[in-house]
C-alpha cells in the first residue's frame, strides 16, 4: 500500500502541476493568461519533478502506465505489481485534476470557450489525424520510456537523484514534439483527468471527446513498448 499511496500521490503532483499551468495560461482572468506554450511546458516538467522527487524513494516513481510497461518489458519491474501500479496512476491523476479545478473554479466559470476548458483537463489535436495523432504519441513516449530505462536502478525504478534528469526529458519532449497532440506521453495523465472533466460540475462544458481518448492511451503505450524493446537489444549487442 506504500507503493499504491506514492504512485498515487506522485501522480496527484504531476497533474496538479500540469492541468494547472493549463488553466493559468488558458483560462479567463488569471494572472498568466496568454503566458504561451514555454509555460505550459515548464509547468508539466516541475509537475513531473515534484511527482518523482516524492515517490522514488518508495515505488520508484513511475507515474505513467507507459513506463511501469516498458521497466516490465525490460525485465527490471514485476508484472505482478502493474495493476497496483496502474491504478494508483489513474486515480491519482483524477486527484490531482479535480485539484487544479478546485483552485481555477472561478476562472472555469468566468470563461466561455467549452474547449479551452476541457484542454485544460487532457489532450487534443489542432489537426486531428488519429494515425498522426498516434504516431506523435509513440515517438514522444518511445523518447521518454527509452530515457527512463537508462536512468533506472535495476531493483525498483527512478531514484531520487534522477528526478531532474527525467523532468528535463519532459520538458524537451514538450518544446520539441508537443504542438500536435500536447504530448500525453502517459495514459494515466490524459485518461484521468478526461473521467473527472466528465464528472465533475464545470460550468458551460461540452462533452470530453471520447472519440479521441483512444490516441494517449494506444500510442504512449506502443512508445514504451517499442522503447523496451530497443533497450534489450542494444543490451545484447
Amino acid at each position: 500500500m506504500n507503493q499504491f499511496f506514492a504512485e498515487f500521490f506522485g501522480t496527484a503532483m504531476i497533474l496538479c502541476f500540469g492541468n494547472g499551468v493549463v488553466a493559468n495560461v488558458t483560462l479567463a482572468k488569471t494572472k498568466g493568461n496568454n503566458s504561451g506554450w514555454i509555460v505550459i511546458s515548464f509547468g508539466w516538467a516541475i509537475g513531473v519533478f515534484t511527482g518523482v522527487l516524492l515517490a522514488a524513494p518508495i515505488s520508484g516513481a513511475h507515474l505513467n502506465p507507459a513506463v511501469t510497461l516498458a521497466l516490465v518489458l525490460a525485465g527490471k519491474f514485476s508484472a505482478s505489481l502493474m495493476p497496483l501500479y496502474i491504478t494508483a496512476q489513474i486515480l491519482g491523476a483524477m486527484f490531482g485534476s479535480t485539484l487544479a479545478w478546485l483552485a481555477y473554479k472561478k476562472h472555469f466559470d468566468a470563461t466561455e470557450d467549452a474547449d479551452v476548458k476541457l484542454a485544460v483537463f487532457c489532450t487534443t489535436p489542432n489537426i486531428r489525424s488519429y494515425w498522426f495523432n498516434v504516431v506523435t504519441e509513440v515517438i514522444g513516449t518511445y523518447i521518454l520510456a527509452l530515457a527512463v530505462l537508462y536512468m533506472a536502478q535495476p531493483e525498483v525504478g527512478l531514484g531520487a537523484l534522477n528526478a531532474l534528469p527525467v523532468a528535463l526529458v519532459v520538458l524537451g519532449i514538450g518544446l520539441a514534439l508537443g504542438g500536435p497532440t500536447g504530448y500525453a506521453i502517459n495514459p494515466a495523465r490524459d485518461l484521468g483527468p478526461r473521467i473527472m472533466h466528465f464528472i465533475l460540475p464545470i460550468h458551460g462544458k461540452r462533452d470530453s471527446d471520447w472519440k479521441y481518448s483512444w490516441v494517449p492511451i494506444v500510442g504512449p503505450m506502443a512508445g514504451a513498448a517499442l522503447a523496451a524493446l530497443m533497450f534489450v537489444l542494444l543490451k545484447k549487442i
